[in-house]
């Protein structure tokens, strides 16, 4: 069986499905600056190297977004990309002067990890909403902070796990994968790249650039000397700033979750460690997680940059399928951001012959690619902040996925299989990972709602 997901298809499930209702998140400095349906909504981007850019082209498509402030703690990043919309713009390297902007509707946040909570907190405070990347934030204290005060303010925030607005994974979501294979049992996913032998490379601390001012890019981590191997963009691999656990493992886990109903795990173990890699990084070349369910299922992200070759199905049509896969009692199904293959399962030891399903195939048409996704979740947004539902990744759903990847993080740093407490947000009899679950902000930065 062959299906096509229509572009058609692609608007429609681009919708949010979640309705929070007009009033409900309409505050005494907001109600007066409710926008209407063909009204355009003007934007301020804080990050704009990077994912910051691929941000602005996602955005900037769509007719009633407008880009109305652009900030960078990079001067020369700052003055190339408002060349590009106009001297008349906006442009700040404090994030806090767009903030004091009366008439921005919302901020878009892509800066590193590290920052993603003071500045999601502080612009739902000055009543804007908020687009913030993933992962959401590098503790899990953090991640519930930032969901009180998009509570308290009545903020829409969207968090850029994006998957959540692909055609594809909501089809899939709707039908549920324990109904399309039967109970899912283990769910895998895997991130390879081979990074050997140099890795993200050695530098020696240095001045930082004139343009680029390092206090503030530090931000509320401990004062540091620059190095070339942290910014711009290879804080992903120094777990002060971000982790590739964070980075790529948010969107696999927030998926398998989604599709199997899933809110939280209930107990976790990682392995893993710097092995043949040696450069400047300070997490893992090579590493595992696995997480028990409270359903009964485990779920298990690998993150590989030692090696680089698929890990998943192999199909004549489909090649590597190279996302996840959830292993059902009925089948096996296949995912990735454009096509699903679902296998049937063949009766094992002891079991009556015959097999248990019929063979599904799918693709999407109309796009399928990383930037397409995005657009549709940029749309979703800028839907969300004039009807004021919740968008599809609402800042709970981001906190719950961005919260494994972080756990994972804690046991590979105490080298411990942990139990967790989904409702406390806190490990069960273990006061050496709990203290792990935020760190004491340098000042004068503070996370006050």
């Amino acid at each position: 069986m062959t299906t096509k997901i229509s572009r058609r298809m692609a608007i429609k499930t681009a919708a949010t499905t979640t309705a929070f209702g007009l009033a409900a998140l309409q505050t005494e400095t907001s109600s007066s600056q409710i926008i209407g349906a063909n009204e355009r909504i003007r934007l301020g981007f804080i990050g704009i190297a990077n994912r910051g850019s691929q941000l602005l082209d996602a955005f900037k498509i769509h007719a009633d977004a407008e880009i109305a402030a652009l900030c960078d703690v990079n001067t020369k990043t700052l003055g190339t990309v408002r060349e590009k919309f106009g001297a008349n713009i906006v442009a700040e390297s404090d994030f806090r002067k767009l903030y004091e902007q009366k008439d921005l509707d919302a901020v878009v946040i892509a800066t590193p990890d590290h920052w993603h909570a003071i500045q999601t907190v502080e612009a739902c405070k000055a009543g804007k909403d908020v687009y913030c990347e993933k992962p959401l934030c590098v503790t899990v204290f953090e991640g519930r902070k930032m969901v009180e005060a998009a509570r308290k303010y009545r903020r829409i925030v969207q968090v850029g796990i994006h998957r959540r607005s692909s055609p594809l994974y909501r089809e899939l979501a709707r039908q549920g994968a324990d109904q399309l294979v039967g109970f899912v049992t283990v769910g895998r996913s895997f991130r390879p790249s081979n990074m050997f032998p140099n890795g993200i490379g050695k530098a020696e601390p240095t001045e930082p650039p004139k343009e680029l001012d390092w206090n503030l890019w530090l931000g509320p981590r401990p004062e540091s000397p620059y190095q070339t191997t942290i910014a711009p963009y290879k804080f992903r691999w120094r777990h002060l700033y971000s982790s590739q656990m964070g980075n790529w493992g948010v969107h696999f886990l927030d998926a398998m979750r989604w599709l199997l109903g899933d809110e939280s795990p209930v107990s976790l173990c990682a392995m893993g460690g710097r092995y043949v890699i040696d450069d400047d990084r300070t997490v893992p070349d090579t590493a595992e997680v696995i997480f028990e369910l409270p359903k009964g299922r485990l779920l298990s992200f690998c993150q590989y940059e030692a090696c680089g070759n698929p890990c998943l199905a192999t199909d004549e049509r489909f090649r590597p399928l190279g996302e996840i896969e959830l292993r059902g009692t009925n089948g096996t199904l296949y995912i990735d951001e454009r096509k699903y293959l679902i296998k049937p399962e063949q009766p094992g030891q002891f079991q009556a012959k015959g097999e248990r399903m019929k063979e599904v195939r799918a693709e999407g048409t109309g796009g399928g690619s990383n930037q397409w996704i995005t657009e549709l979740h940029a749309r979703n947004f800028l839907d969300c902040v004039k009807s004021r539902e919740l968008p599809n990744c609402d800042i709970e759903t981001g906190h719950r996925s961005t919260s494994m990847s972080l756990l994972a993080n804690i046991s590979l740093a105490i080298r411990q299989r942990l139990d967790w407490n989904p409702e406390k947000e806190q490990f069960i009899n273990n006061d050496t990972a709990n203290q792990l679950l935020h760190y004491q902000y340098r000042q004068p930065w503070k996370l006050e709602i």
